[in-house]
């Protein structure tokens, strides 16, 4: 019954190759482990595989004998697949489901990268827990480097249940040097979701950062719900702004710093030294000089000048990330409006700057 399937698919690709347009008659044979002869033309594979042309050229021993081309090792309507292939180039999904592992073997050694690109794309769709490492091993014996990542990305996302698999076990026992790349990848990849997280969460706090910048320039100039310039008159419009929850926070900030009492005597609290590192933070930021309305800006930068103080690394990179923050969110979101009226140097103290309601 075998032998009679066996032979049904090599009439089949027999009859394939017969209703090619302009081709003589068959003269060479491929041998499979089943005994089956399939009949084929060298010229075909030849220009299919070049492995295959290096086969044909070498010299018969004998003028008379007849050539043959063994493809041993996979089943033998998995080489009717792969003849045919080399003929029509196409593959059912039918082949593929029952052959995809074997002629991506196939493929491989004998150089045929469209078939190798084919059934990367068809076996990969088709992993499963159970099948993932067997493939995951042809993968890295085939250089298949898009099925090997598809591997390792399914056994990262499933490894408690392949650790139980049969393939797994073997693997363990035959292939140690796998298992310590596949526990790289997952370590690897786990290192990478942490730093992810970190920078995201970095990232976010220097955005915070920059929308405080953009928040204490708006109360400085224009004014926000409570706070605003003393010079100024309040409006009429009470709405909150559009980053209210930003603008909130610095407001509140700020009538803390107008009133805590440790803020002359002692360097101030934990809050006041937080306003003064934001003041600090926009005057190194700040690129508006004589004319920016936000209190001591000019006298931070003075300062600065006059005792040559270099800032710290630490300070440097910070000032840096805010303002790539603020770049970034530049891109995204449309600017604020400023108003641009030129001011007179203001004097040191904070509290004249404010107008508290």
């Amino acid at each position: 019954m075998e032998d009679n399937n066996h032979n049904s698919t090599s009439s089949a690709v027999i009859s394939a190759i017969s209703s090619a347009r302009q081709l003589q008659e068959p003269d060479v044979q491929i041998l499979t482990s089943g005994g089956i002869r399939i009949p084929a033309h060298s010229s075909i594979l030849a220009m299919v595989s070049p492995v295959l042309e290096n086969i044909i050229e070498r010299p018969l021993k004998h003028r008379s004998s007849e050539r043959f081309i063994p493809i041993l090792g996979v089943p033998c309507d998995a080489v009717s697949a792969f003849v045919g292939y080399l003929y029509s180039s196409r593959c059912t999904e039918e082949q593929m489901e029952k052959y995809g592992i074997h002629l991506l073997a196939l493929s491989h050694v004998y150089s045929v990268p469209q078939l190798k690109q084919r059934c990367t794309r068809g076996v990969s769709q088709r992993l499963t827990v159970e099948n993932v490492v067997d493939v995951l091993q042809l993968a890295r014996l085939c250089d298949a480097r898009d099925l090997y990542l598809k591997c390792m990305k399914q056994i990262l996302a499933n490894f408690k249940a392949v650790e139980q698999t049969e393939g797994w076990k073997f693997m363990q026992d035959h292939d140690p040097w796998l298992e310590l790349e596949i526990l790289q990848f997952i370590d690897e990849a786990e290192s990478r979701k942490k730093r992810t997280r970190r920078q995201r969460k970095e990232r976010s706090l220097y955005l915070q950062l920059s929308e405080a910048m953009e928040c204490l320039e708006h109360i400085c100039t224009e004014g926000c719900t409570t706070v605003g310039p003393y010079d100024v008159e309040p409006t009429k419009k009470t709405g909150p702004c559009n980053k209210y929850t930003t603008c909130q926070g610095v407001q509140l900030l700020i009538k803390h710093f107008a009133l805590c009492k440790r803020r002359a005597n002692e360097g101030g609290c934990s809050r006041c030294k937080r306003m003064w590192q934001l003041l600090r933070l926009h005057s190194s930021i700040c690129d508006q000089h004589d004319s920016c309305r936000v209190p001591l800006c000019r006298q931070f930068k003075l300062k600065a000048q006059q005792q040559k103080m270099a800032d710290d690394a630490k300070w440097k990179l910070l000032v840096r990330k805010v303002l790539s923050a603020k770049a970034m969110s530049s891109l995204s979101l449309p600017k604020r409006k400023r108003e641009e009226e030129p001011r007179e140097t203001m004097g040191g103290q904070v509290l004249k700057t404010f107008r508290l309601c």
